[in-house]
């Protein structure tokens, strides 16, 4: 039975989630701040947290950097639940670590669903194959899922690198964002491709002047190409 951790102050909303993760199969943990969220956490370490952004005491972002700032959680995947939508967030939660972004109201199948994909996304087994993919100044090493840049290491969350490998694998082809959405993120239905974009833009700010090979095609999606 995979566990889900809830970190949310609306105490209607914990219980709603609770019960619906239940009835899906889900062990449900429900814990009301950041830092009794981050405790359990530690303590727990679920298979996945549903982590709010606004909480009293510890932001969730800042329970989300703390967690990948620690061996023992920073694989946890988080999923962020949140009331705001602005573009900002979305950039201020990827960066803090948080592998997707649901915005409040949302629709608890559709929720239910992405928790799915990420849960089934996490539980590959990872690439351990010898094999190096060279774009430019880019090197991704698959055995050790390390990524550098004209020789520097460059720090990545799991989605970010698998978005990056995937574009590297499919170098100089264009990939819509729906398509990324259903083979990087697993989601086989129609989400939010913003989330594609936001992470676009984190990984070519990560990137510094090799960003400059992850190219937008206008109406379509991305490519990498040298």
């Amino acid at each position: 039975m995979k566990k889900v951790l809830i970190v949310e102050d609306e105490r209607d909303l914990a219980e709603l989630l609770a019960y619906n993760l239940e009835k899906e199969g889900y062990q449900a943990l429900v814990t009301g701040t950041g830092v009794e969220g981050l405790e359990t956490a530690r303590r727990e370490l679920p298979d996945l947290i549903l982590l709010d952004l606004m909480l009293p005491g510890m932001m969730g972002t800042e329970v989300c950097s703390a967690l990948r700032h620690s061996d023992k959680t920073r694989g946890i995947p988080v999923l962020m639940l949140t009331a705001r939508g602005d573009e900002i967030d979305r950039v201020v939660g990827f960066e803090m670590g948080a592998d997707d972004y649901i915005v409040k109201p949302f629709s608890m199948r559709e929720l239910m669903l992405r928790i799915r994909a990420i849960l089934r996304r996490s539980s590959q087994e990872p690439d351990t194959t010898e094999r190096q993919i060279t774009m430019g100044t880019i090197v991704i090493d698959c055995a050790s899922h390390r990524v550098t840049v004209a020789g520097s290491e460059v720090e990545m969350t799991s989605t970010e690198y698998k978005l990056l490998l995937y574009l590297a694998e499919h170098g100089g082809r264009v990939m819509k964002r729906e398509l990324l959405l259903q083979d990087v993120w697993g989601y086989n239905f129609v989400g939010d491709t913003r989330t594609v974009d936001t992470h676009v833009t984190r990984l070519r700010n990560k990137l510094g002047d090799a960003g400059e090979m992850i190219k937008t095609v206008r109406g379509f999606g991305y490519k990498l190409e040298e």
